[in-house]
């Protein structure tokens, strides 16, 4: 095929690129047959909509006609959206990483027609500059090499695939020991910008499964510097830059160390993680700050990011993907301002609204204003007269060039979504909450649900465009453990166990670990089958499924959910000195040993038994698993609390087996639900 095939694609990333003079291709098993044929390499190039350096180099190259002109004549072009096939991505980053260079976006990799790795590279300038080659030298370079030294490049792909093959599978099994957590705690702890919050450095990412480890270390042991860490970040994050002041939603990740000049790219996943933290914090100690930012992050999630795509049912939709960091071309142009544009806007009020979000004359961010928020809310009456003066250059703002959209569906991002919004809905008692996250449970549902019961990876445009990985059967398993906790209807836990079944025959490896990637999947270069095990800016699908196991256990009583987490954490135990990259593992081993249940008895019409089941799912212990089962009856007979309770309300604290008498006030009960420091 000589013309660019993107316009047959339904990721928006792909789309952006549907008009390039470069003859682009989807990644298919048609696809590297045709570069066997034509006897070329394989330029790929993996991105996404959010991605300002994707946008940089596909307007310097991949719309310039002389470059394109070289990668039609001498490869095969290949442009992947990494977020539609995260798979892939992992694959070469791996890759680009055991090549010895800095990995990140965009992803550009030189292949055999067979997918093996001849060179790799991110951003490429179209001319010579720091230190780095032009990426036309870079093409040309490389396709003299497929031409005159091609056997010496096959041998050198072909051994760095098996590496990087071996080096994803797993080490040995091992057990984690009783100190593994504290000296993983003690590690992170030792990394944390106790100044500005996050870990030290910069840029700064928020990294949530980091900070959720440490959370739960500070619920399981009491100690103090766990926590702070996280309130900390979380206090900084609000008041920087890096959240929308005006619109709501935390960006990607602060190019500088004190949050305040954002990349301005919104993703769906870290909104997800950081409205949990947000709710845990709140939980442990009630913040008109940590009130006031969840509820504008959910604001956001229902104004701007909700995709509605048929055929979900009527009403109901998902969460959208991401909003970029460009607009008309310019990153942040949408967010920034001047001081005479906000005068302008504020009049005579303009002096109260910089009381508290500073407006210098030259500006914070090159000659710019990125809203920061310099005082910590108070009083309730104040910040309705501050949201109204927000409100007032929102409606302003809605007026400039708006960042692009990308509005495909991805289940893991919408299941780790789901089951945030129900955690926040507990803690911040908003219903409508909960009412949000079962539509989208049910719109993903629709769309991505197979009748196997598993889910695909993304949806958009009327069709699927990337089958299920272990990210999606994990995130939305626990969305639906959390739609059982909080609604108690039993469908979804049925639902829960049957995925779980169906994920562990078509991603088990045979020895309790799991792959990323399905048995069914067939377009993988060489059948590799990657690994996820380890955290990145969202859990790892692995440590996911060992937390979901051991929630299952807690939840039915079932020995073989305690059997599947234990074989699954040991199977990642026994690489000691990377323990460090698995925080969502141990956080699972922690649920695992030391899960504290809340068994709730009784009419479930009764108040009372409403009230008891607010204080259980309203706690700040990430290792609280609340089982509403209304009758005892309905408890599987291997339960702790099998046999308990009787017509009214009551509360059972179960750990190690054992329950406790029955509670029948929330206070007490949430007392009860606290656990003892572990020396």
């Amino acid at each position: 095929m000589t013309s660019n095939t993107l316009a047959t694609a339904t990721s928006p990333y792909l789309l952006q690129h549907a008009d390039n003079p470069v003859h682009w291709h989807i990644w298919r098993p048609e696809t590297l047959e045709m570069a066997r044929l034509a006897d070329k390499p394989i330029l790929l190039s993996i991105g996404y909509a959010a991605c300002h350096w994707c946008h940089v180099m596909a307007h310097e190259s991949f719309e310039d006609a002389e470059t394109a002109a070289l990668m039609n004549a001498r490869y095969v072009s290949i442009k992947i959206d990494r977020e539609e096939r995260p798979d892939l991505d992992s694959i070469y980053m791996s890759t680009l990483q055991a090549m010895g260079e800095q990995g990140g976006w965009p992803l550009t990799m030189i292949l055999t027609p067979d997918g093996a790795p001849i060179f790799g590279g991110t951003y490429f300038p179209p001319e010579p500059r720091w230190g780095r080659p032009s990426f036309r030298q870079v093409l040309t370079g490389v396709a003299e090499a497929w031409a005159n030294e091609r056997e010496k490049l096959l041998v050198s792909g072909a051994t760095l695939m098996r590496r990087v093959m071996a080096h994803s599978e797993p080490g040995a099994p091992g057990q984690l020991v009783p100190g593994d957590l504290d000296t993983v705690a003690e590690r992170f702890i030792g990394m944390v910008d106790w100044d500005d919050g996050g870990l030290r450095g910069a840029p700064k990412f928020p990294n949530p499964p980091i900070f959720r480890f440490l959370w739960g270390e500070y619920a399981r042991t009491g100690r103090h510097e766990a926590g702070a860490a996280v309130a900390l970040m979380l206090a900084r994050m609000a008041q920087g830059g890096i959240y929308d002041h005006l619109g709501g939603g935390f960006a990607r990740y602060s190019t500088d160390a004190a949050w305040l000049v954002p990349h301005f790219e919104k993703m769906l996943y870290d909104n997800a993680q950081i409205l949990e933290l947000l709710a845990f914090a709140h939980a442990a100690e009630p913040d008109l700050l940590l009130e006031a930012r969840a509820a504008e992050t959910v604001g956001w999630l229902v104004r701007d990011m909700r995709a509605k795509h048929d055929p979900a049912p009527d009403g109901n939709m998902a969460f959208a993907a991401s909003e970029d960091a460009d607009s008309e071309g310019v990153e942040g142009k949408f967010y920034v301002w001047t001081r005479d544009e906000i005068m302008a806007v504020l009049g005579d009020d303009f002096g109260r609204f910089e009381a508290h979000y500073p407006c210098p004359a030259a500006g914070n961010w090159e000659e710019r204003i990125i809203l920061t928020r310099a005082t910590h809310p108070e009083r309730e009456d104040e910040e309705r007269d501050l949201a109204a003066l927000r409100a007032r250059l929102f409606e302003v703002r809605a007026q400039r060039v708006r960042p692009g959209w990308d509005d495909k569906i991805l289940a893991d991002w919408n299941g780790l979504t789901i089951a945030a919004l129900v955690r926040a809905s507990a803690v911040f008692e908003r219903p409508d909450w909960l009412d949000l996250a079962i539509a989208a449970f049910e719109a993903v549902t629709a769309l991505l649900g197979r009748p196997d019961g598993r889910f695909d990876h993304a949806y958009r445009r009327g069709a699927v465009s990337a089958a299920g990985l272990l990210d999606d059967q994990a995130a939305m398993l626990r969305a639906m453990i959390a739609l059982y906790e909080a609604t108690g209807i039993q469908t979804y836990l049925d639902r829960s166990e049957r995925l779980a079944a169906s994920t562990a025959v078509h991603f088990g490896d045979g020895t309790g670990g799991l792959y990323a990637a399905a048995d069914d999947a067939r377009d993988l270069p060489g059948g590799m089958r990657p690994r996820a095990a380890m955290d990145n800016a969202v859990p790892a699908a692995a440590g996911l499924m060992a937390e979901i196991y051991a929630r299952l256990y807690h939840l039915t009583g079932t020995p073989k959910y305690r059997d599947a987490a234990q074989r699954l954490i040991n199977a990642h135990a026994g690489e000691r000195r990377n323990l460090p990259a698995y925080p969502t593992f141990l956080g699972a081993a922690a649920l695992l040993d030391g899960a504290t249940s809340v068994v709730i008895t009784g009419d479930p019409l009764d108040p009372r038994f409403a009230a008891l089941h607010r204080a259980a799912l309203g706690g700040f212990d990430p290792a609280v698993v609340v089982l509403p089962v209304g009758m005892s009856a309905a408890l599987p007979e291997a339960h702790p609390a099998y046999g308990k309770g009787g017509d009214a309300p009551a509360a059972f604290v179960c750990r190690d087996n054992v329950c406790g008498l029955p509670v029948s006030e929330p206070a007490a009960l949430r007392e009860a639900m606290i656990r003892a420091p572990v020396d």
